[in-house]
């Protein structure tokens, strides 16, 4: 059982070479590495609040653009609506302008129908006087062949002209 049981000198330059040890540790080496603990420790504190605030930051981000899309398609709506109004305006005002052009094309129209109908008219009037004409020459021609009948026709149209003046 000696194995399991140190002797006491043993127990003793242990104890001293662990307070040594710890002496020297204590006074060199952990004033060092509690301080890069520490320097690390700050470290991850300032990359938590940098990402944290870069965080915010995104978060803020997305809410602006969130809001500036929500914007955008207002004015997208007001756009089609202001171009739906311009587009039936302009149709209506098509519409009116070609009535307003079919009116006067119809009044042009039915004044040259108007006309025309006034020209035939006046062409058949000459046409049945000079065919008249040619029948009252005709028709005299016969009636008139002896000096008798032509001095009384005169006569007859001499005292009409005498009545009416």
């Amino acid at each position: 059982m000696e194995l399991f049981t140190p002797e006491f000198g043993l127990v003793f330059w242990m104890f001293v070479a662990f307070l040594g040890l710890y002496f020297i540790l204590s006074k060199f080496a952990w004033p060092f590495i509690i301080k890069s603990m520490d320097e690390r420790a700050e470290l991850i504190d300032k990359g938590v609040a940098y990402a944290q605030e870069a965080k915010k930051q995104l978060d803020n981000a997305k809410a602006e653009a969130d809001k500036l899309v929500a914007e955008a398609r207002g004015q997208q709506a007001d756009i089609l609506r202001d171009a739906t109004k311009m587009r039936n305006q302009i149709i209506e005002d098509a519409r009116g302008e070609a009535a307003v052009e079919a009116k006067k094309v119809a009044e042009a129209a039915q004044l040259s129908i108007e006309q025309s109908r006034r020209e035939s008219e006046k062409q058949l009037r000459q046409e049945v006087s000079v065919i008249a004409l040619q029948i009252a020459e005709k028709v005299l021609r016969t009636r008139i062949s002896d000096d008798s009948a032509q001095q009384e026709l005169v006569e007859k149209y001499l005292n009409e002209v005498e009545s009416k003046n």
